[in-house]
């Protein structure tokens, strides 16, 4: 399952205040424990105690035709043992209870457990890259 969250796209409506373009935008591993709100959850401290490992910021972002994307990331060294089950991107303000979440999803490999080793995300080279805005 891969979905942007209901506050990000009534932000898009409305005129919001994220620019994937040029704000930090960051991604970081959620695990098994957690279970998407899409509806509910919309700053990053509804998904802050799911998280393993630091978050990582998206670098040379792009937005060109409704498409998302950006250099891969690598998650240095997480814990041993811990069953990721997705990845939650979001704008880093800074402060968790401010910090809009834009989309949760999951790439090849997932789920997988965690090994203290780097985990390396490798967005798709499909036409939908990180995310796309369907027509």
């Amino acid at each position: 399952m891969s979905q942007l969250y209901t506050k990000y796209k009534e932000g898009l409506i409305n005129g919001g205040s994220v620019n994937l373009a040029t704000d930090t935008i960051k991604v970081a591993l959620v695990n098994q424990y957690y279970s998407p709100d899409f509806a509910l959850h919309d700053f990053y401290n509804d998904v802050s105690s799911f998280i393993v490992g630091t978050p990582v910021a998206i670098t040379n972002p792009t937005v060109a035709g409704g498409v998302f994307d950006g250099d891969d990331v690598t998650f240095t060294a997480p814990s041993s043992g811990v069953v990721v089950q997705g990845i939650v991107v979001y704008k880093d303000t800074g402060t968790d209870s401010t910090s809009p979440l834009i989309f949760y999803g999951t790439v090849q490999g997932f789920p997988f457990t965690t090994n203290g080793g780097d985990v390396n995300i490798r967005w798709s080279n499909s036409a939908t890259k990180i995310f796309a805005i369907a027509p």
